[in-house]
């Protein structure tokens, strides 16, 4: 090695590189400071060491001795001769937990830095996973993601308002709908929008939120959320997204809508839900559709056809509660009695029902696939007691006892006995 070449970093470089017109004169230590990110003072003692050492004089003083820091030899040599004899195999993380708990304590990055240098331990190289866009479905009704978007949609001007969206996975076609918030009745709505328009999809592609799934308990069966029930119903599968990522057709179109469509709005002055599903049906989403869908690979229709007869849109996109008939055939929803008409039919009084709270405001209840007749009990009014009678002042003033009436009269002392 040339003892005049000294091996010198970038840094080191760039920092003589501003040094250098100071010590010319052509440069103020002020501004050398400022360049270099420091100190005035610490400006001062580069420039005096520059001149005592000469280039050299940027170098650290520490490099290439031990740090002061280090541990001692003794210890990582027992530590070494402790993994050797007892922990072959065991992986830095591993090995240095366990070393703990013999009183050797040592960072599992160094312990895994002198196995390295040792041979002792093997790196396992990590890839990051590649990751593709999954391609489209190849038919129109294949899968069909949805999901909400919660934005500022009027920019602060009227109501707050949730948008529900479906989007077609082989076209892009998409249907939408304003609501006030993200709700199983929205999508409710929207997917009855949707039946109606253009048949029953293979499969739904949707996130884990409680509206689509029940959380499962241990150590028990959940049952499906009321959307979950409708699927099974319409013999729709419901297929669940483990992240944001896995349904990202439907969250570029809400990057989209919220960016096209919030401009939009704010154009037409929409403030209110009605004033934007108006606007929706006859603008925004013709727009969308016509500019945005592409042409499926495969031009066959995917849908099942048209509803049959046991779809009853109005008794399956709706709530549904299982309640028990009592002895004298009434049924209690929500505060409600519910009293069921004639005939009774066998297993009616103590079986379960089912009570359908429909889109409409109507209840139906349902028992073993028949609907029952049934009128509301009036609530008896709770009895009022009867008012309190006041007593009517009396017209003539206050008896009080005389001067000389014997409580007017002070006790004599007691005698002394």
């Amino acid at each position: 090695m040339n003892p005049d070449r000294i091996a010198m970093s970038q840094r080191d470089r760039d920092i003589l590189t501003v040094l250098k017109p100071v010590l010319d004169g052509h440069r103020s230590q002020a501004e050398a400071a400022r360049l270099l990110g420091k100190s005035t003072r610490q400006v001062r003692r580069l420039v005096a060491r520059l001149k005592d050492e000469g280039d050299a004089g940027l170098i650290h003083k520490l490099r290439d001795r031990p740090s002061n820091r280090r541990m001692k030899t003794a210890t990582k040599c027992n530590i070494l001769s402790f993994y050797k004899e007892h922990l072959q195999g065991f992986g830095p993380t591993l090995a240095a937990e366990t070393l703990a708990e013999e009183g050797l304590h040592v960072s599992a990055e160094t312990l895994r830095r002198w196995l390295t240098a040792e041979g002792l331990w093997q790196p396992t190289p990590r890839r990051d996973t590649h990751r593709s866009r999954r391609p489209r479905r190849a038919c129109f009704g294949e899968l069909i993601p949805l999901d909400a978007s919660i934005h500022d949609w009027t920019e602060g001007r009227g109501e707050t308002m949730a948008l529900s969206a479906m989007i077609d996975d082989a076209t892009g076609r998409v249907l939408a709908r304003f609501a006030p918030a993200e709700t199983t009745d929205a999508y409710f709505e929207l997917l009855g929008r949707w039946l109606r328009a253009h048949g029953r999809p293979v499969a739904l592609y949707s996130d884990k939120k409680t509206v689509f799934r029940v959380p499962p308990a241990e150590g028990r069966d959940t049952p499906p959320s009321q959307f979950g029930r409708a699927c099974e119903e319409l013999g729709i599968t419901l297929i669940f997204a483990h992240s944001p990522q896995a349904k990202g057709r439907v969250e570029r179109f809400f990057g989209t809508a919220q960016d096209r469509w919030v401009k939009q709005m704010r154009r037409a002055g929409i403030t209110t839900i009605a004033e934007a599903n108006a606007l929706l049906t006859r603008t925004l989403l013709p727009h969308f559709n016509r500019h945005f869908t592409v042409a499926p690979a495969e031009p066959s229709d995917a849908h099942r056809p048209w509803l049959h007869r046991e779809h009853d849109l109005r008794a399956i996109l709706c709530p549904q509660q299982p309640r028990v008939v009592s002895n004298d055939y009434v049924v209690r929803v929500e505060g409600r009695l519910l009293q069921l008409a004639r005939p009774a039919l066998p297993g009616l009084r103590g079986g379960v029902v089912l009570v359908e709270s429909r889109r409409d405001g109507t209840l139906a209840i349902r028992f073993q696939g028949r609907y029952l007749r049934f009128q509301e009990i009036t609530a008896r009014p709770a009895a009022t007691p009867p008012p309190r009678r006041r007593r009517e002042p009396s017209a003539s003033p206050p008896h009080r006892p005389a001067p000389d009436h014997p409580w007017r009269t002070p006790s004599p002392p007691p005698k002394n006995g």
